[in-house]
């Protein structure tokens, strides 16, 4: 490891401390990763890629030291919730077209049933539309 990346850890360490203990110098204080790499000096992107555990580490000291749930993990909570409510929307109005097309199917058999059966002519009765000419 070089000197660099190693200053940086150090830097991220101790901004960890500083915002979990509620004495933020640089950033907001939230508990977030952008505000950690803020408080840190460091860019988020080398928190993120060059320090995940750091990050992690700070995710599970939130968790762990202050009984909060991280922002991003709230984020997705909400997100998958309401992706929930979306699926269940979408089964129900799956099932309900899948009822009318037997309900239709079974209306278009009984027209055709009776089209074929003698009985009264069809012009005698004043609201039936044909869907073919009659023959």
């Amino acid at each position: 490891m070089n000197p660099t990346h190693d200053d940086e850890r150090t830097r991220v360490r101790k901004a960890m401390d500083r915002l979990l203990t509620g004495q933020a110098e640089l950033s907001n204080g939230s508990l977030t990763a952008t505000a950690l790499a803020v408080e840190a000096g460091v860019h988020r992107m080398a928190l993120m890629k060059r320090h995940a555990d750091l990050k992690n580490e700070f995710y599970e000291r939130v968790r762990t030291e202050t009984r909060q749930v991280p922002e991003p993990e709230k984020r997705l909570r909400e997100t998958v919730t309401r992706l929930k409510k979306t699926i269940a929307d979408q089964n129900a109005e799956i099932q309900d077209l899948r009822q009318q097309i037997t309900r239709l199917t079974l209306a278009a058999a009984v027209l055709t049933h009776d089209q074929d059966q003698p009985g009264p002519a069809l012009e005698d009765i004043g609201n039936i539309v044909h869907l073919r000419p009659p023959t």
